[in-house]
């Protein structure tokens, strides 16, 4: 495949994605409701949404949208309700574990994975918990794909990513388009601007780096049997995806991505975790495959 070819496919997978919807998704407002039994309970609350170590400004802007339940002038409905963990359980509600707040975040994307994005964007401690998620979630897609377009009965399944639309030409470029995605995921997460001229510099290395896809592609490519081939497909995918997505969200916490140091240590560890991911994903495509 020539470079200008894999140029065309890589620019024809990407017209499928629109940053649009990512942005929509990170800025829609949320009402955000509290209960506790007094006053310290929601200080503490309004305290882990909305730290005092952010600005005044930001504060008062993201208290326009955190609510006492009960007091006048609250909302009628909310996106999402927080109390006290030893308060009776109301429907609906999170409980908020006052030493544990990790707990409550996890709990919250668990059962409201479609708020991530704009939790992510407004409420800093949403921020890397959804972060870390939108890169194992995309770094594990891709190792599915790579594995599935190695079982010719599998790829008409490939509509469990409910997302993706079209054919595409080849691993490649689906795996380019699904790391630029990911940059817009990233981007809106972190609170930063969402878009391909807004993100030009890293859609740019994104794609340059497509090529050492290509590089790789060329030793792991074609319809692999089960075995020793394919585990290394999935997992060389989502180790690489891996690693630009903890670059993008280094970028965008401090400013820098990994230093080549980094990424050989960060792409080791992904390959191993890749690996395992890639042995429970092959072991239910064997069950497709052989449907």
């Amino acid at each position: 495949m020539s470079s200008l070819h894999l140029l065309k496919q890589i620019r024809q997978a990407i017209s499928h994605l629109n940053p649009e919807e990512v942005r929509k998704a990170a800025d829609r407002p949320l009402a955000i409701g509290l209960i506790s039994a007094g006053t310290a309970g929601y200080e503490a609350m309004e305290d882990f949404l909305a730290p005092t170590s952010i600005s005044r400004e930001r504060r008062l802007e993201l208290m326009q949208m955190v609510h006492r339940v009960g007091e006048p002038g609250t909302p009628s409905e909310f996106d999402l309700v927080f109390q006290e963990e030893h308060l009776p359980r109301r429907p609906q509600a999170i409980p908020f574990y006052v030493a544990h707040p990790q707990r409550t975040v996890r709990e919250v994307l668990e059962s409201r994975e479609e708020l991530g994005l704009s939790l992510a964007r407004f409420f800093p401690a949403f921020r890397q918990p959804v972060v870390d998620r939108v890169i194992h979630t995309v770094a594990k897609e891709n190792a599915f794909f790579a594995l599935a377009t190695a079982l010719p009965n599998v790829m008409p399944n490939l509509i469990q990513l409910p997302w993706a639309a079209g054919e595409f030409a080849s691993d490649i470029a689906f795996l380019t388009m699904n790391q630029i995605r990911m940059a817009f995921l990233i981007a809106a997460s972190s609170d930063a601007p969402v878009g391909y001229r807004e993100q030009k510099a890293q859609i740019g290395s994104i794609i340059a780096g497509a090529f050492g896809w290509r590089a790789l592609a060329r030793e792991l490519v074609g319809k692999i049997p089960l075995g020793g081939g394919l585990i290394p497909k999935g997992a060389v995918a989502y180790a690489g995806t891996y690693v630009v997505g903890v670059t993008l969200d280094r970028f965008h916490r401090y400013g820098y991505g990994l230093t080549q140091e980094e990424k050989r240590e960060t792409y080791d560890w992904a390959l191993r975790k890749g690996r395992n991911v890639s042995e429970l994903l092959v072991a239910g495509l064997k069950k497709v495959d052989a449907a």
